[in-house]
C-alpha cells in the first residue's frame, strides 16, 4: 500500500521579490546620500543667536584658504562683481548669502559686500548681503 501525499512541496525559489527589495534599498541610499553633504565647500561658520531667514538668490562661499566661490564656481576676486551681476541681472531686489569661514580676514567679507554695493550703484538695484552663521551651542 503506497501512500502518496496530495500536496507536493515546491522547492524552487523566486528571485523576483529579492530584486525588488534590492532596487528599493538602492533608491533609498541614493536619495539619502545626496542629503548628507549639501555644502561641497567645507566651512566653519561663525556662531550667532540671531535667526534671520531669507530667500537666497545667490550663495557666495569663502573658505579657509581664502578662495571665493559663487555657487560651485571658483572666482577671482577681481572678477567677482561681473560674475555676481551675471547671476543677478534679472533681479531688482535679491539676497546674496555669504557663507564665510570664521577664520578668514574681514577683508574677504568686505570684498564681497563691495562687489554687491557696486552692482547696486551701477544698476540702481537693491541687492543685499546676508552673512550665514550657525546657531550657538547652549
Amino acid at each position: 500500500m503506497a501512500i502518496q501525499m496530495r500536496n507536493k512541496r515546491d522547492t524552487s525559489f523566486s528571485m523576483a521579490s529579492m530584486s525588488d527589495l534590492v532596487f528599493l534599498l538602492l533608491i533609498f541610499f541614493m536619495l539619502t546620500s545626496t542629503l548628507v553633504a549639501p555644502n561641497a565647500i567645507k566651512l566653519l561658520l561663525p556662531s550667532s543667536n540671531s535667526k534671520t531667514m531669507s530667500k537666497q538668490t545667490v550663495t557666495v562661499y569663502v573658505n579657509k584658504a581664502r578662495n571665493i566661490y559663487v555657487e560651485d564656481r571658483k572666482v577671482n576676486p577681481a572678477n567677482l562683481e561681473n560674475v555676481l551681476y551675471g547671476l543677478l541681472k534679472n533681479e531688482y531686489q535679491a539676497s546674496v548669502v555669504l557663507r564665510a569661514d570664521k577664520s578668514i580676514p574681514i577683508q574677504d567679507v568686505v570684498t564681497v559686500i563691495d562687489a554687491v554695493n557696486q552692482i547696486n550703484e551701477k544698476h540702481k538695484t537693491k541687492h543685499k548681503v546676508i552673512l550665514a552663521t550657525k546657531p550657538k551651542k547652549r
